[in-house]
């Protein structure tokens, strides 16, 4: 049993599948899907590598119990006896440098694969230790780059124009999802009035968190004689919802696109409603003096002294929602159904089928791989006749995600005093979430008002 093992071991170094094959407990899985598991197994270990940087406390904890490690840092000339070199935000310049360049790479390698048998295929989909070994060396070799300073600048300015482009993307997703979501349901009601019920079940819910979540800010994050720019941002943000709203609904939309509704408009209030959340608590204290001469925090909850207390916890958690969100935001931008909403392809209105979950497959049918594979193999090889994704395309989110990531934990343009315990607050988070919301608005008016513009083009939304 253990040279099975140990052979399960060598193939996963080499092979695109090798450990399921030498695992019959193993669930089915498809080869496509594992690989791009596996790509965001090294992009969540860079990133924790990442963390650990950006925390003070854990390279202290490090000097004080790893014996020989001032020697370590002297001989390697990494800055001094702590190693100042390899922490802060230039180390995760330096690091994120390396990992991007690493899926460019594999962008330029795998351009216009379409065959999963080819040469280039192959590398896509194996040599997991060899990968490995290659993403070391280029975060690695990062440190060794001449002229410090001008790298670092120069990368900052090539991390912003990415980091947005990321950004860009995942919008665009969103206003595409949300139009999908409305036509796959709308389309059950041909057969099916139960449908309306829930359209208009799911569209009052998304309003009602929308409507609530505005009102719950107005109260805890604005004060009667205070606050004049929270009150601002919440009126501008809560005047953007009705105007997407009665767009969506009105009758020159309506007459050119007759599947627009209130589902699409609910949505994305949501969404603007979030991010106007997530700006809020990250804007920096304001502070005054009270009646007794102390310095109190205004607009702003005041969630007493437990909270402050957790703060240890509450960084990792957000940490760990930031690496689960980037994560499931890289996996569904590269699947070719994402592909195709990004260019607004979608299937004839008359061939849709409404499910709850119409993000997936309809249930119940297997693939020739999957009946294929009840009696085999644990794997199921879904790119026997071509690509499933595209390589390149998959390559090009993470190398985005890349950027996205180092000016995420390095606070964006306030990088000098970044730490992991900062870089959810800052000015500069502000306004890139701030920009985020109101690009999110921009790109659904632009997908209600291009048919207007352009009556002669056919658009698919």
């Amino acid at each position: 049993m253990s040279a099975r093992c140990c052979a399960g071991q060598l193939a996963c170094c080499c092979g695109s599948a090798g450990c399921s094959l030498c695992c019959g407990c193993c669930p089915k899985f498809r080869q496509s899907r594992t690989t791009r598991f596996m790509y965001l197994f090294y992009f969540i270990l860079v990133i924790a590598l990442c963390c650990v940087m950006m925390t003070p406390s854990v390279m202290k904890q490090v000097k004080d119990h790893i014996p020989f490690f001032e020697e370590f840092c002297k001989k390697t000339q990494a800055g001094g006896d702590a190693c100042e070199n390899l922490v802060g935000y230039s180390a995760v310049y330096k690091v994120c440098f390396g990992m991007a360049c690493f899926f460019a790479l594999f962008c330029l390698l795998t351009l216009n694969v379409n065959n999963s048998k080819s040469c280039r295929a192959y590398i896509h989909n194996g040599f997991w230790f060899f990968k490995l070994l290659l993403l070391g060396a280029m975060c690695s070799g990062a440190f060794f780059i001449p002229d410090q300073e001008t790298f670092l600048k120069v990368w900052r300015y090539v991390g912003t124009g990415g980091s947005f482009l990321f950004i860009c993307i995942q919008l665009l997703l969103i206003v595409q999802f949300a139009h999908k979501w409305n036509k796959n349901w709308t389309a059950g009601t041909v057969r099916n009035k139960m449908w309306y019920a829930s359209l208009s079940l799911v569209t009052l819910i998304m309003y009602s968190v929308a409507v609530g979540g505005l009102a719950l800010m107005a109260v805890f994050y604005t004060q009667w004689d205070d606050c004049m720019d929270n009150k601002i941002l919440l009126g501008v943000h809560g005047g953007l919802c009705v105007l997407i709203s009665l767009a969506a609904i009105s009758p020159c939309v309506q007459n050119r696109q007759p599947h627009s509704g209130l589902l699409q408009s609910g949505l994305i209030s949501c969404y603007v409603t979030y991010l106007t959340f997530s700006a809020l608590t990250s804007k920096p204290e304001k502070k005054v003096l009270d009646e007794h001469g102390k310095n109190v925090t205004i607009c702003a909850p005041d969630f007493g002294q437990d909270l402050h207390r957790d703060e240890n916890m509450v960084t990792w958690l957000g940490t760990l929602l930031l690496i689960v969100c980037i994560s499931y935001s890289c996996l569904t931008s590269t699947t070719r159904s994402s592909s195709d909403a990004l260019q607004s392809r979608y299937g004839a209105p008359e061939l849709e089928v409404a499910r709850c979950c119409f993000c997936f497959g309809p249930d119940g049918e297997d693939t020739e791989e999957q009946q294929n594979v009840k009696k085999g193999p644990r794997v199921i090889y879904d790119e026997k006749k071509g690509t499933v994704y595209s390589y390149s395309y998959f390559h090009f989110v993470f190398f985005l995600a890349s950027l996205y990531v180092m000016m995420t934990l390095t606070s964006w343009f306030h990088y000098e005093n970044a730490t992991i315990k900062t870089f959810f607050s800052g000015w500069s988070v502000f306004w890139v979430k701030m920009a985020s919301c109101w690009m999110c608005v921009l790109l659904y008016l632009q997908t209600l008002v291009a048919p207007l513009c352009c009556p002669s083009r056919q658009f698919s939304v």
